[in-house]
């Protein structure tokens, strides 16, 4: 691989994913994986970049004044716990590296196919069912935990397509889902002995940062850039096919 393409690829990672309230964990996952990098640095680089860029993006589309508490808190309840526990188990690197690559299927698919034209006709939204929400919020929560990541990229789409709220607040409400999901996924891992951020996991911070303050700006008063959608969606169908290629032949 040519030298710092991996630090070009978080800049844009993190440009495109805080557009949309997101804090980038599956594309960070998918370009390490076409690097020699551990599951242990893996995870938590890309909940610690998860943390910086979705915090950024939360800051965002707060003072834009998109955040509705009572669309978060169903979620946020079970989530945090969850991805606490999530992080703290200590699993295979095979049964890693199979969850991951599943999420990442899911995540690239999502990025090729996705029409991204949610409605915000806010005369059609409907109350969240707190019980549901907190369910969601747990399974959510405990898979974010173990494969590090922060959960908004399962969250914002079911927002959307229940009608619970606008794509401005799914926006919102998935970029402080992600950064206290990510954050209690990283104690998990602090605690639980499986925390590991070499030299290298921290050169990636700064293109992170660079690419969230960018991209959050863009996304809370401008629209996000499918074009670039399309090419991270490439990417990963590149990097999950080799997976399920070298695994299954």
């Amino acid at each position: 691989m040519l030298p710092y393409l991996i630090h070009i690829l978080v800049l844009l990672i993190a440009f495109l994913y805080a557009s949309v309230g997101f804090g980038g964990a599956t594309g960070y996952l998918a370009a390490m994986s076409f690097f020699s990098v551990s599951p242990q640095v893996m995870a938590t680089a890309a909940l610690t970049l998860n943390i910086m860029v979705a915090g950024i993006s939360f800051s965002s589309f707060y003072r834009a004044g998109h955040l509705r508490r009572d669309l978060l808190w169903p979620f946020l309840v079970t989530s945090v716990p969850a991805a606490f526990f999530g992080g703290y188990f200590k699993i295979s690197d095979q049964i890693y590296a199979i969850l991951l690559y599943a999420v990442l299927t899911y995540v690239a698919f999502r990025m090729l196919f996705e029409k991204m034209q949610p409605s915000d006709d806010i005369q059609n939204l409907r109350p969240v069912p707190p019980l549901l929400a907190m369910a969601i919020g747990l399974g959510i929560g405990l898979l974010s935990g173990v494969v590090g990541i922060g959960g908004g990229i399962f969250l914002s789409p079911l927002i959307l397509l229940a009608h619970w709220g606008t794509s401005k607040q799914a926006s919102a409400v998935a970029a402080a889902f992600i950064a206290l999901n990510s954050v209690s996924g990283l104690v998990g891992r602090m605690i639980g002995g499986t925390f590991l951020l070499d030299w290298f996991g921290l050169s990636l911070i700064p293109f992170g940062l660079v690419g969230a303050l960018l991209g959050s700006y863009w996304g809370a008063h401008r629209l996000s850039i499918p074009g670039l959608r399309r090419v991270l969606g490439f990417v990963m169908i590149f990097a999950v096919a080799n997976f399920w290629w070298n695994l299954y032949r």
